[in-house]
Order: C-alpha cells, then structure tokens, then sequence
C-alpha cells in the first residue's frame, strides 16, 4: 500500500455539523411524544387483548421481546432529546492563553500505535507538522510505538520528534498511554491513533474550552475519509445485466430501472458499495455525543480528544489511593515517575480505557470534572475496509462495553447524577437488546414452520395499533437524526449479533479482553471473506425454507395457517432477510480498482459555513 491509497481521498473535506434548528425541535419533539403515546397504547393492548391463547409462551415471548425495545426507545429519546453545545471559545493568535499559575501552556501530542504499518502512521506525523500553534502554546509529539519497531524509532528520530516503546504490551492502548504519561510533563495530552490525521484548527477550536478549570477533557467526532462512494444501483444493474439483453435497449432500459428501484427500496441506500461496512459515525457524533453534552455525560472516545493532565492523574490518584498513599492531597504531578508503575492506571487498563475512565472521572463529584464535546471535525481518520477488520472493531466496542456493563456498572456508582445514569444505560441498554432481538428476529420462521400467530389474530384492530407506533417511530428518529443516515443503525443491530454475543460470552466467562487492533487498510484482504458471516448464511438458509414450508402448508390448507398468517410473516420475513443478507454483501465486497472522483465542499466554501456554525452554537 503506497501514499497513493490516502490520495485518492485527500480532496475530501470534513462535513459541518449545523445545530438542531427550533422547528426541527418542535417537530421532532411533537413525533417523539405521539409515538411514545401510540407505542405504550400498542403495547398495553398487546399485553391485555391480544396474546394467542393457542400460543401461549410464544406469544408472550414475542410481546417481551417488544416491551424491552420499547424500553430502548424511551432511553434513546432521553438520550438525544435535546441539543446543548457548550460555548465555543476560540484560541487565537495574538490572544495569549495559557494554563493556569504558568506562562506558557504545553501540550503532548501522542500517536498510538502497535502494528500498523509506516505508511499508515506517517501522514499522521505529516498532518502534526501542519497544525497551527496559537501564541503562547507549545507542543511535543510522540510516537507511542507498543510494537517496539526499529524503523518506526528512525521515523521519530527523523522527524525529531519523541519516541517511546515498551518491552511487553500490558494494559493494550492504556498502558502504552500510562508509559508515555510518566515520561512527558504537557499541561494537556492530545491522542491519537496510528490513522489520525489532525486537522491544522484541532487546539485553536479545543483549546479554549479549557479556560473552565473543571474541563477534564475534550471530544471531537470521528470522520472517516476514506468511505467508498460505490456507484449508482443503475449502473450496477446495467454491468450485470445479460449480454443477450443488450439486444433489446427498451426492455433493459425498463429492467434496469425497475431493478435500481428495488435495490434502492430494498438496500436503504441510493448507492452501491457506499459506505460497504455501514462505518460511518455521524449519527453516533453528531446526534447521541453531541447531544449528551447538555447533561455532561458525552463520553470520551480516545482519539482526536484533548485531555488536562491534570484530571487524568487526579482520578487515577483517586482510584487508587488505597494502594498508594493515605494522603493523596500530598501526592504531586511532579512525583508521578516515582510511583509504584504497577499501582497507576491514568488511563483504566481495559479494552474500552476511554469509556471506562470516562466514567470515573464523571463519577468524581469531590473534583467535580466536567468534559465538553466539540461538534465539528478536528481530524480525520480511517475506517475499516475488510469484514476481519469490521469484526475486530465490533468486537472490541462490544467486549469493552459489556465488561463495563456486567462487572462495573457505572448505574449503581456513586457520583454520577440519575441524567449520567440514563445516558449511560442507554449505552447498556443497546447492546443487551442481543438478547431479545433474536427472538423478534426469528419469530416469523416460528410462525411459517409451526402455524403459530403471536397474536390472537392479524385483525384490522391489529393493524389500527401497530402501524401507527411504527410508522410515528420512524418518522419521529428521521426528525431527530437532522438528515443523518437512520437504516444503517437497524441493519447493524441485526449484523452484528453474532460478534456481539461472541463478545458477551468472553466477558461472561470472566476472560480478559484482549483484542487486537483494528486493521487499517485494505491489505491482503481484496478478497471476499466468508469466514465470518457463516451464521448469517444459516440463518438465511433456515429463513428461505420457513417462507416455502409456509407456502406450502398454507395451500394445502394445513391447520393453524390461513393467509393472513402467511402473508404478514411473509412480509417481515422478507424485512430481516434484507437486514441479513447485508452482512453476505459487506463480507463479499472488495476495494475497487480506482475509486472515482466525488465532488465535495470547496474548501473556502467549507471555512464559510464553518463560521456561521461556530456563530450558531456559540451564541
């Protein structure tokens, strides 16, 4: 992989993230309370009027598995509700700012990096070297190699910039960061990953949130660059179609039309091969984080963040005075070298560090730490482009959460206020649902093969109920995501489950966590890759012989099955079928020969907008 590979993508410019306007507000408010009001009427007419008394446990299995994402969808609203960006305060040249009690303010830079190759990690450095330092500022950059690598110290010694490495890999990323922390003195920490490319405003646009003291950190959004823009479903459709079609312009005209239609209708998207691993993290950023920030509960989420040193020795002090000190209040900053290495964690070693020192420092209410989250793109960074690579990501953001979840719940920690708790329980919440969500899943394939409704009947009392919670839930998060893609949430829901429960299984059996990296290019992988979506194959294998059971049993007028039975299980067969088959298409995809030309916001364009932005939501 050459510098080519980055630009094919360096014309690219991060998106603006504009606020939540009032009559988006309003609207979305007005759909979030009618489809709570239509959803909890479902429901209490589902648990008192319509459970199947001929299937009985099913029917009640099936109406659980409701109420629990009903459950869900009340923490969601919680969660992103409302918006609440904190002022922004610029750091701009001829302004000195500095830290407290100091005339000068010192920031660390740290890149962290295992096994990536060189040519991931060196427009890292680059980008680095292009980031303005506003007056009275000064920088330090280091490379965190855990891979201890000899030409990654010649990358360093060549740039002149500081090099750390370790013997053994303990803790993963938080070790490495705790290594270079007790070398380095920085009022602030900024880190990175091996893929972070900062962009040249990062501390002129995060900098100035530290005036408050109480600031423990700063969060920026993920933007990854490198997304495949496929092409169009038409175009798709007329490669593939059959040469002897050709011979016939109108009718494959009209085919291939016909055919982008429903591909378009079925996959969600208007494109083919865009976005192939559903990575991109708009509506995680710029609705839940950006949103959470009103109640001080958006979470760190390691690179492209900005941390005072401070907050980050302080909790770990805290954390573990038990082990170190009687008197912590006498232990300083500048005695952090002497300290027993195996006794100081400044950043949790867990596979999750950044969520779970989030929420130690959230839950200090003796220090009283805040953190702030910056809407717009300070960095740019790279996503994944393999289904392995997809996988270990997966199972990393998995196993760290529900290793927090089960064995450290932050709901039942002193310190964090009840809005804290919600918010952070929503983030539970969503990935327990793996353990309802099959049973939704597969209730169609139970109903074809057996001849059971989980209802007492598919009446048009039925439909007077369901349909309106459906389709005032849909049209209420459609408000809320501000234009954001909202169907790659759902397909990942039902993706992902077999590497969550993988994930949940680890952490249930008490096995430490130890995922490796996420893979940052392509690599060796430019071939499909079946290996991981072998339960999604089965699974569609069973759901394809449940519609020709049903069919089948229905026209020979089997007992139990009618055609309202079949027809509507028919159809929600066909909805999961869709959700699944994804996961064949993500594992089938390969990187193209050569990407095409996107047009996208100019870059003086792009400094317009973002400053009627940073007017907006700094007012």
């Amino acid at each position: 992989m050459t510098k080519s590979y980055f630009e094919m993508f360096s014309h690219r410019q991060a998106p603006i993230y504009t606020p939540l306007g009032a009559w988006r507000r309003w609207v979305w408010h007005f759909l979030a309370g009618a489809a709570i009001a239509a959803g909890a009427a479902y429901l209490h007419w589902r648990w008192t009027a319509s459970l199947n008394p001929d299937a009985f446990v099913f029917s009640v299995f099936v109406a659980t598995a409701e109420s629990l994402f009903f459950l869900g969808t009340l923490l969601f609203y919680f969660d992103i509700w409302d918006e609440g960006d904190t002022p922004f305060v610029a750091v701009l040249d001829g302004h000195p700012w500095h830290a407290p009690h100091s005339t000068t303010t010192s920031v660390d830079i740290f890149v962290t990096t295992y096994d990536e190759p060189l040519e991931v990690v060196r427009p890292s450095l680059e980008a680095l070297l292009a980031v303005h330092v506003p007056h009275g500022v000064r920088i330090r950059v280091c490379l965190l190699d855990d891979g201890d690598r000899a030409e990654m110290a010649l990358e360093a010694e060549r740039r002149g910039i500081g090099y750390f490495s370790r013997q053994t890999n303990e803790g993963f990323k938080a070790g490495n960061l705790r290594h270079a922390l007790l070398r380095t003195s920085g009022d602030f920490v900024v880190i990175c990953d091996a893929d972070t490319r900062l962009l040249p405003t990062f501390l002129q646009n995060t900098l100035g949130y530290f005036c408050d003291p109480k600031v423990a950190w700063v969060q920026t959004p993920h933007w990854f660059y490198d997304l495949p823009d496929g092409e169009s479903w038409q175009r798709w459709v007329t490669r593939q179609s059959p040469r002897w079609l050709r011979a016939f312009p109108k009718a494959e005209s009209w085919c291939t039309r016909l055919s982008a239609r429903v591909l378009t209708w079925m996959s969600g998207q208007g494109r083919v091969g865009r976005d192939p691993f559903l990575s991109d993290p708009s509506v995680f950023f710029d609705v839940i984080q950006r949103r959470r920030n009103r109640n001080g509960a958006s979470f760190c989420c390691g690179a492209a963040s900005i941390h005072r040193r401070e907050a980050v020795f302080d909790a770990a002090l805290r954390d573990k005075a038990h082990s170190i000190s009687r008197d912590v209040t006498k232990i300083r900053l500048g005695t952090q070298a002497h300290l027993a290495a195996h006794l100081l964690q400044p950043y949790r070693f867990h596979v999750s560090e950044d969520l779970s020192t989030s929420i130690l420092l959230h839950a200090d209410q003796a220090a009283g730490w805040t953190s702030v989250y910056h809407p717009q793109v300070e960095a740019r960074m790279l996503s994944p482009w393999s289904m392995s690579a997809w996988a270990a990501q997966r199972l990393k953001y998995a196993g760290g959460t529900f290793d927090i979840a089960i064995w450290d719940n932050p709901l039942f920690r002193k310190g964090l206020n009840w809005r804290q708790k919600l918010h952070y329980g929503a983030t539970f919440w969503s990935y327990v649902s793996i353990l309802w969500a099959p049973v939704l899943l597969l209730a169609p394939v139970v109903s074809l093969v057996m001849g059971l409704a989980p209802v007492s009947a598919y009446s048009v009392e039925f439909f007077q109920r369901f349909l309106p919670a459906v389709v005032l839930g849909e049209l209420a998060m459609v408000a809320a995501c501000k234009g954001h893609a909202i169907g790659a949430g759902r397909v990942m829901t039902v993706v992902a489950l077999p590497v969550q429960l993988r994930a949940l299984f680890c952490v249930l059996r008490r096995q430490t966590p130890q995922f490796a990296p996420t893979p940052k290019l392509p690599g060796a992988e430019g071939t499909p890759n079946m290996r991981h979506v072998w339960p999604h194959v089965t699974l569609l294998a069973v759901m394809g012989g449940a519609a020709v059971f049903g069919v089948w049993q229905t026209v020979q007028n089997a007992p139990g099955y009618s055609a309202s039975l079949l027809w509507v299980n028919l159809f929600w067969l066909s909805v999961n079928m869709n959700l699944v088959v994804r996961a064949v298409q993500m594992a089938r995809w390969r990187p193209p020969a050569r990407l095409p030309h996107d047009h996208t916001t100019a870059p003086q364009q792009r400094t317009a907008e973002m400053h009627h932005v940073v007017q907006s939501y700094s007012n």
